[in-house]
């Protein structure tokens, strides 16, 4: 049976979620999604990339050709787009409304990139930066994973250097939450999520 929710003012607003590669966004989100499965919506990107083993199109990603991306994009369909590794990526505003009419709560877990782009658009989402305690426990959760070189990681540090940041320029983000104790990110999440005013966590230095 799924859980009940008591939806708060902010409920019906898309929550734009960022943060560094390996900072937990995925298992949180995930543990969202398990509670309140009839209550929220991730938005499915579309990528030009090749489907890997296991993904389903329309669930993991919009699997398009890049003509057709370059379509979409000409007719203003996304509302941020980048390009990764020769590839493009991008969340369209129809994917959005999609997610709206069903009466869930959209979830977009966005790049700083993406964030920058979306605040040009009058989607009017809340901003919710999910931030490691320290680089210190960020650089040993991505050397954990066992599928980082060295070099991929140290690649990783410097570009979560530049997301903090960013998140620390003003009125970047509604709301920071440090995951140094996932049961207590995840609480904070949740609370977010279901439209509640929290006090925001305070940013990590980043001379770690």
């Amino acid at each position: 049976m799924a859980a009940s929710i008591h939806f708060a003012q902010d409920f019906s607003r898309p929550l734009v979620i960022s943060g560094p590669s390996g900072v937990g966004k995925s298992t949180l989100l995930q543990r969202l999604f398990a509670k309140y499965p009839d209550s929220f919506g991730f938005s499915v990107s579309h990528t030009t990339r090749n489907p890997r083993p296991g993904e389903v199109d329309g669930q993991h990603y919009h699997f398009v050709s890049q003509p057709t991306f370059k379509s979409l994009l000409a007719d203003g369909a996304f509302m941020e787009h980048a390009e990764f590794s020769n590839n493009y990526y991008g969340t369209s505003f129809e994917t959005v409304r999609h997610i709206q009419s069903q009466g869930k709560r959209c979830i977009l877990d966005i790049e700083a990139q993406g964030v920058r782009q979306i605040k040009r658009t009058d989607l009017n989402p809340v901003y919710l930066f999910i931030s490691p305690p320290d680089l210190s426990s960020l650089r040993a959760r991505l050397q954990g994973r066992g599928t980082e070189t060295e070099a991929s990681v140290q690649k990783r540090l410097a570009a979560a250097l530049k997301e903090i940041s960013f998140a620390k320029e003003p009125d970047v983000h509604d709301f920071v939450i440090i995951n140094d104790d996932l049961d207590r990110a995840y609480n904070l999440l949740e609370r977010i999520a279901r439209g509640e005013k929290i006090a925001s966590d305070q940013l990590p230095p980043l001379d770690d």
